[in-house]
C-alpha cells in the first residue's frame, strides 16, 4: 500500500497583519485614547467623594439640564430614525430629477462646522427670520426654546440615521413585495411583515448614532438655544460654564453622570438591537 500522504492546509495570506498584532493594536487604541481620558475622569470625580458628588448630581439646574440634554436628544433621534428611514427609501428606491444632489445634501451636517450650522439655524427660526416669522403668528417660537435644540439636533443627527438603513433597502428584493401582494396582502400589511423586519436592525443602529450624536452636541445648540438655566440650558454647555468659572470638580462630576446615563442608555439600546438582530435577521 502507498504510504498515506498527509495533506498540510496552506493558509492563505492575509493583506491585513496577523491577530496578534491587530488585536494589540486594538487594544492599545481603545486604552489610549478611549479608556484612559474616561478613567481619568471617573479617578478626578472620585476625589469628591460621595457626598461631594451627591450634592452636585443633585442641583436642581443640572438635573434640568440633563433632563433637557436627554430628553431632547431621545426626541430628535426618534424623529431623525423616521424621517432617515422614509428619505433613504426614496434615495433608494426612485429615479428623479436631482436626486444625486438630494443624495449629497444629506451628508451636509457631516461636513458643515457645528458653528456655522447654530447661526444658520438661529438666523432661520428668529422671529424675524423667514421660518421664524412665518410661525410667529401662529404663536410658535423655535429659535432660543427647547423646539431650537430639538431643531438643531434633528438637523445633525438625519445623517445617520439615513446612511446606517440606506443599504439595508437596496438590499430588498422586490419580488418579496410582489408575491406578498398576489398573496393578497395589503400595502400596510406589506410593510408591517415584508419590509420593516429586515430593516429594523439597520433602524436601530441608526437611533442609536442619532442619540449618541445629539446628546454630546454643542456648536449648534448653543447659538440656537437660548441658554437659560432651566428652560433651554444644555449639560455640555454647563460644562463648559464650570470650566470657566475654574469649577473643575463640578465640571467633572457633570461629565461623569453624562457619561453614566449614556453608557446605561447606549447599553439598553445595544441589547435591544441585539435581540431585533437575532429575531429579524433571517427574514
Amino acid at each position: 500500500m502507498a504510504p498515506a500522504v498527509r495533506r498540510l492546509r496552506v493558509r492563505a495570506p492575509s493583506a491585513i497583519p496577523g491577530f496578534g498584532i491587530a488585536l494589540g493594536y486594538t487594544l492599545a487604541y481603545l486604552g489610549l485614547v478611549v479608556l484612559l481620558p474616561l478613567s481619568a475622569l471617573v479617578f478626578k470625580t472620585a476625589g469628591l467623594g460621595w457626598a461631594g458628588f451627591a450634592a452636585i448630581a443633585g442641583d436642581p439646574r443640572i438635573l434640568a439640564a440633563l433632563r433637557t440634554s436627554f430628553g431632547v436628544a431621545f426626541a430628535a433621534a426618534v424623529v431623525a430614525s423616521l424621517f432617515g428611514l422614509l428619505i433613504a427609501w426614496v434615495l433608494t428606491r426612485y429615479r428623479f430629477p436631482g436626486r444625486r444632489l438630494v443624495d449629497a445634501a444629506v451628508d451636509l451636517p457631516f461636513a458643515l462646522p457645528t458653528a456655522v450650522a447654530g447661526i444658520a439655524l438661529a438666523t432661520l427660526y428668529a422671529p424675524n427670520g423667514w421660518a421664524g416669522g412665518v410661525l410667529a403668528p401662529w404663536g410658535i417660537k423655535v429659535a432660543f426654546t427647547p423646539l431650537g435644540i430639538f431643531v438643531a439636533l434633528v438637523f445633525v443627527a438625519l445623517p445617520f440615521a439615513v446612511r446606517t438603513v440606506q443599504p439595508l433597502i437596496g438590499e430588498i428584493d422586490r419580488e418579496l413585495e410582489e408575491a406578498a401582494a398576489t398573496l393578497g396582502a395589503t400595502r400596510s400589511r406589506t410593510v408591517l411583515r415584508v419590509i420593516l423586519p429586515p430593516l429594523l436592525p439597520g433602524v436601530l443602529t441608526g437611533f442609536v448614532l442619532a442619540f449618541a450624536r445629539a446628546v454630546g452636541e454643542y456648536g449648534s445648540v448653543i447659538f440656537v438655544a437660548g441658554n437659560l438655566p432651566f428652560v433651554s440650558e444644555i449639560a455640555p454647555l454647563l460644562i463648559v460654564i464650570k470650566l470657566e468659572e475654574f469649577d473643575y470638580a463640578g465640571a467633572t462630576a457633570v461629565a461623569t453622570l453624562m457619561l453614566l446615563i449614556s453608557f446605561s442608555a447606549l447599553l439598553a439600546i445595544n441589547l435591544l438591537e441585539s435581540w431585533s438582530r437575532r429575531r429579524f435577521g433571517h427574514v
